[in-house]
């Protein structure tokens, strides 16, 4: 039987390091859901940067760059990871590098394991439905807050556990995913109003960015799963 875990923090990932596992990396506000909008909206290709100063280099050598920390666009950076920044037609076909806060540093780490996909609300079902067909151990990796832990991935990553284990007992459950799936069944009624109080919550609307909130916690926007190959994020092919 497969396991099925959940890391709350990128610096965790140690603890929970599965080479074997397709590892998925969750940053709900923002840079999961900025990449799969990006791909929704035809972007050909991201690559994931860990260090601002990667993200200098790019940008001398010509590519069009996405730099964001502590919720802003990097002053010098034409893109940060707000969504809304990725359904620009002048995107489609595009390679864009970026760089976040959080969500590129879960990249980093993981990019050893099997396979790394990117989840988010907006691709949920189209994560379930793929890690249903693998038969291989999950590891759900939240990008958390600067290596702390916080309520929206934690929240998701309950939610794809909730879905991958109705009425099935197809997977070998960590307690890190008995937990976030107990944090899921509380608050999925209204995830709106259970994250009101939440840190990175109240970080985004100190940046008037509420509209960034409600469309990242939109279920199901596209059924594209980027996936990481050769440093690079592409459309998965399934």
């Amino acid at each position: 039987m497969p396991k099925l875990e959940v890391a709350f923090s990128p610096d965790l990932y140690p603890f929970y390091r599965n080479d074997d596992a397709i590892v998925v990396v969750i940053d709900v506000f923002r840079a999961t859901s900025a990449m799969c909008t990006a791909f929704e909206n035809g972007i050909k290709s991201m690559i994931p940067v860990e260090h601002i100063e990667q993200a200098i280099e790019y940008k001398k050598q010509g590519y069009l760059v996405a730099a964001e920390r502590k919720g802003e666009v990097v002053e010098g950076f034409q893109l940060g990871n707000s969504p809304f920044h990725y359904m620009d037609e002048k995107l489609k076909g595009e390679t864009t590098v970026i760089t976040t806060t959080n969500g590129t540093r879960a990249i980093e780490v993981s990019k050893e394991a099997h396979k790394v996909i990117i989840g988010s609300f907006l691709n949920i079902s189209a994560i379930c439905n793929y890690l249903k067909a693998q038969n291989r151990d999950v590891l759900l990796l939240c990008a958390g807050w600067k290596g702390r832990y916080n309520l929206e991935d934690s929240l998701f990553a309950g939610a794809v556990v909730n879905v991958l284990t109705l009425n099935e007992n197809s997977y070998d459950l960590s307690d890190s995913a008995f937990s976030a799936n107990l944090l899921f069944e509380s608050s999925k009624n209204d995830l709106n109003d259970f994250l009101k109080d939440s840190s990175h919550r109240r970080r985004l609307g100190k940046l008037n960015l509420e509209k960034d909130i409600e469309f990242c916690l939109q279920r199901d926007y596209t059924d594209v799963i980027p996936v990481l190959e050769n440093d690079c994020l592409v459309r998965l092919n399934r």
